[in-house]
């Protein structure tokens, strides 16, 4: 993700849904934090790599466990640095309620970054980094959701979206991030969600969780709907300020029709560098999160009602 000055925008065109509230199962944010260090494990998730591979096939494994349905798409992507073709391919894990129904988007990206911004060392400059915060988080919670499906079978339909390819552009290339959600979005996904919710950067042990600049500005009600979520459940991580304009997934999703909200933690020390490792993040973290999107998912009298 990239911090970004323009602004594009979309209505908020949806309706809240009429199902009733479930009390929601507990968010285990011990067993997310294993799906964060096992990612890790894999090595650097870059793009085209056996690492991204073995990701990959993690969360195919762990999705059909928790018997969610599992789609993919390949990404024709020719990288512009090196000019060779470069596999990409989106995951999604669709929990299924109520066929032809919409459903609600929760995604991150699984890729990490194939080089380091901010070395502690010049010659790790070329190198990718580990991205244990920075890519591992937001998967480890999309991974732990299914597992909370599993408990209880969520009110409503819920994809769980890993896009590939997030934190691919060079700095100051910003055409050449977000390429698995920009592949996504062009799906034709505008009538399959009610909302979507996108979280990147979430795992910092010493979380701090603003509402980003975009989504406050389009869709100032999903972020109420997250925030007021935060302080009911008594998760003071989130601060309920406004800060950050960030270029991430949302966009995507948002100027493709779905109305999308960012969760993320900006104000990390160890972002795009060697540093972003396991004992930078924490389980604590993880499930702050967690339960905020729990209940957001099986409490539908949450949801705005917009029109």
């Amino acid at each position: 993700m990239l911090i970004q000055k323009s602004i594009i925008g979309i209505a908020l065109l949806f309706l809240s849904c009429s199902g009733g509230d479930i009390t929601p199962p507990q968010f285990d944010g011990e067993a997310a934090f294993i799906h964060l260090g096992n990612q890790v494990a894999f090595g650097p998730r870059v793009p085209g790599t056996q690492a991204s591979k073995d990701t990959r096939e993690y969360i195919y494994t762990h999705l059909e466990r928790c018997g969610l349905n599992i789609d993919s798409q390949a990404v024709s992507f020719l990288d512009p640095y090196t000019q060779t073709d470069t596999p990409l391919v989106n995951v999604i894990g669709s929990y299924v309620v109520t066929e032809g129904e919409p459903a609600i988007l929760i995604a991150a990206h699984y890729d990490s970054r194939p080089r380091t911004d901010y070395p502690t060392d010049l010659a790790l400059a070329d190198n990718p980094i580990a991205g244990a915060n920075d890519g591992a988080s937001g998967v480890a919670l999309l991974l732990e959701l299914a597992s909370v499906f599993l408990k209880k079978p969520p009110p409503v339909n819920v994809d769980l979206v890993f896009v590939d390819a997030e934190d691919w552009g060079k700095s100051g290339d910003p055409d050449h991030y977000l390429i698995g959600s920009r592949e996504y979005g062009r799906s034709g996904i505008r009538d399959k969600y009610f909302f979507g919710i996108v979280v990147d950067l979430i795992g910092d042990a010493d979380q701090q969780i603003f509402r980003e600049v975009f989504t406050q500005k389009y869709y100032p009600a999903l972020n109420d709907m997250i925030w007021q979520t935060a302080a009911k459940l008594d998760i003071t991580t989130f601060v309920d300020t406004i800060r950050h304009t960030v270029l991430d997934d949302h966009l995507s999703f948002s100027t493709s029709g779905v109305p999308t909200a960012l969760i993320i933690d900006f104000d990390y020390p160890y972002w795009h560098t060697d540093l972003d490792l396991v004992d930078k993040c924490s389980s604590a973290s993880l499930e702050n999160v967690g339960r905020v999107i729990t209940e957001i998912i099986y409490r539908p009298s949450l949801w705005p009602k917009m029109k």
